[in-house]
């Protein structure tokens, strides 16, 4: 068979399209029966369980995986696997998130009698308000579509993005309710860029001691040139006998200096530096630090105390080796 440039684009648009229908008509549901749904997982003592089979299975994983990070205690339980020794991992204190599309996967509906002898609540997700699985539900979120993606209206596409959804909103819902904070949130994802950007702060990351290039205010251009070269952060601060900060030399200031022919050794880096240069203080998060320099155009910052003393240094590069940037 040929492959047509426009017709894979038609196939692949209308696959978007009755996609977003599906996601557009979850809106009815957000009803009571969302609500309730959103009340028990809040008053569970334990932890979310949820459960599918299949594809139903993936989107149940990913829903676990989600509230877990926002705040929910979940996790998933496959439902093959439940009724050979997985569902001890279920107690009283828990709540159980099934999904189905039809409502009578019969693993499970397996299940049913279990949860039920537990006394555990029930939150169901299918397509089917009518099935068994719907109707021996505590809570039953409907995720019913008018159709599949799939032309063949056999692959489950339009329903597992519906369910993917709401999942969405559950959690969502959760973690507005549950007031967790971006701090919270960067507690349960310390790996990876995200984790840095979360968690880092500028204390973690900055120069300290004898690496702050720093030159007293009765300096020379001179003096200020060997700090610089020495502590290789591309400046170097100028501070007074307090050690409180006046101002800054960067790469910047010595090329602009350059076209001035001054003597080095005989003028004052107070002639040069740049008077009033933007600190920081190092409980910021080395996140907000790069906007700054963003912000500003420079490549390198002081940090100081609250009486306006360098404590430390950093610059873009430091960010960079850190994974901020």
């Amino acid at each position: 068979m040929k492959l047509h440039d426009e017709k894979l684009r038609a196939l692949g648009l209308a696959v978007i399209q009755v996609e977003t229908q599906a996601i557009a008509a979850l809106a009815e549901q957000i009803n009571e029966q969302f609500v309730l749904a959103c009340k028990l997982m809040f008053a569970c003592k334990g932890r979310v369980v949820v459960t599918g089979m299949g594809k139903s299975g993936h989107i149940a994983g990913k829903i676990a995986a989600t509230l877990a990070s926002t705040g929910t205690p979940a996790f998933f339980v496959h439902s093959g696997e439940a009724s050979h020794g997985d569902l001890g991992m279920i107690t009283a204190q828990d709540v159980v998130l099934a999904l189905s599309n039809s409502g009578e996967t019969e693993e499970v509906i397996t299940l049913l009698p279990i949860i039920k002898r537990l006394g555990v609540p029930l939150i169901a997700m299918t397509g089917n308000p009518d099935s068994s699985l719907a109707k021996f539900s505590t809570a039953h979120i409907n995720v019913a579509v008018e159709q599949e993606a799939c032309p063949l209206g056999l692959a489950p596409t339009s329903s597992t993005t519906a369910a993917l959804v709401m999942g969405d909103a559950l959690a969502v819902s959760l973690l507005e309710a549950r007031g967790f904070t971006r701090d919270d949130f960067a507690l349960s994802h310390p790996g990876g860029s995200l984790g840095k950007r979360l968690l880092l702060r500028v204390s973690d990351m900055m120069h300290i001691g004898e690496q702050i290039p720093s030159v007293q205010e009765s300096a020379f251009i001179s003096d200020a040139l060997l700090e610089m070269t020495e502590k290789k952060l591309g400046m170097t601060a100028i501070v007074n006998a307090q050690g409180q900060v006046s101002g800054i030399f960067t790469d910047g200031d010595l090329r602009r200096m350059l076209s001035k022919n001054l003597n080095i050794h005989t003028t004052s880096i107070m002639e040069v530096m740049t008077p009033q240069c933007a600190v920081i203080k190092a409980d910021i998060l080395a996140a907000e630090a790069m906007q700054i320099m963003e912000r500003k155009k420079i490549n390198a910052l002081i940090v100081v105390d609250d009486e306006l003393r360098a404590v430390g240094a950093l610059n873009m590069h430091d960010l960079i080796r850190a994974g901020i940037v």
